[in-house]
């Protein structure tokens, strides 16, 4: 059989393919029976756990809403949030000072950096929550002055200087730099050496390279872990509880042990920390948003995206 040059003749397959052109195909998905019937096995357990808790009655959920708004529960709350704030901006200076030592040329800053980071997170927060409440029994006085001198510029006694709460932001804030210290450390080893080489060939200075170039490249790194840090950090200062640091948790204890009502006193404090923890979660994929725009739109159009053949191209 001849053929026109230039055309093609179609085989028995092609004239098939041909013909269910442009047909609707109805994809199905896989089912997976056993992933369902575990799924629902999980819901109707965590259905009775819950069922249970809401049903019983020494739970006394009258007791529950009483407290919930009352005026030491707030006063509490206020404290817990300042603690929280005041922590963590103690937190990121401190870290990323600390981060920018530990990567600096000077043996000197990175022995610092590393002992810091050495000795804050070998020893329990509780027994350095207790030490800076107990700061006055191992210093009477707090006195400025120059060192081998009888020269005093100031003086004070410890107890006065060193509240509960002071005592409880030196613990959290400094305990909580330590750890932040490597977080900012890994978000600016995540930032190609290359950007800084191209900054200094621009003429900036170190300092304002990591300030302009690094830092905000590294935030996509550090805000998740970060976040992560400020979440724990509101729920240990429940710990201030041991110095009497006039938090949510201080002020509910001082509570039940007047009125013996412990569990419905501790539901209180799960119900706010369980709300503070969902604003921050909020809070935190916000930011994440925020700085992994460029990266999170690179690889969202990276892909190579399916093109749908027409009838002609298919036949």
């Amino acid at each position: 059989m001849s053929t026109v040059p230039g055309t093609r003749t179609e085989t028995g397959t092609e004239a098939v393919s041909s013909q269910v052109t442009g047909a609707a195909l109805t994809i199905r998905p896989l089912r997976h029976p056993v992933r369902t019937a575990c799924g629902v096995l999980a819901l109707l357990c965590l259905a009775g756990v819950v069922w249970s808790v809401a049903k019983n009655p020494n739970l006394e959920w009258h007791t529950v809403g009483e407290y919930l708004f009352h005026e030491r529960t707030l006063a509490g709350l206020g404290v817990t949030l300042y603690l929280t704030v005041i922590c963590m901006v103690i937190a990121v200076l401190g870290g990323t000072l600390l981060a920018v030592m530990k990567l600096s040329d000077s043996f000197l800053l990175r022995a610092i950096a590393d002992g810091y980071v050495w000795l804050l997170r070998g020893v329990p927060l509780l027994v350095q929550l207790i030490f800076w409440g107990f700061l006055g029994a191992f210093y009477q006085q707090l006195i400025i002055g120059i060192p081998f001198t009888d020269v005093v510029f100031y003086s004070t006694e410890t107890n006065t200087l060193v509240t509960a709460t002071v005592a409880a932001v030196l613990a959290l804030g400094l305990n909580a730099a330590a750890y932040a210290a490597e977080i900012v450390r890994g978000g600016i080893a995540s930032v190609d050496a290359g950007q800084r080489e191209a900054a200094y060939a621009l003429g900036l200075t170190p300092g304002r390279t990591m300030r302009r170039i690094v830092l905000p490249q590294a935030m996509r790194v550090i805000v998740p872990p970060m976040g992560n840090e400020t979440i724990t950090m509101m729920k240990m200062t429940a710990l201030v509880s041991v110095i009497a640091g006039n938090d949510l948790m201080t002020n509910l204890q001082s509570i039940y042990s007047m009125n013996f009502k412990v569990i419905p006193l501790l539901v209180v404090a799960c119900l706010w920390y369980l709300a503070l923890t969902t604003a921050l979660t909020f809070g935190q994929r916000h930011l994440e948003r925020r700085f992994g725009r460029g990266v999170t739109s690179a690889r969202a159009g990276s892909g190579p995206r399916a093109t749908p053949l027409t009838g002609g191209e298919q036949a």
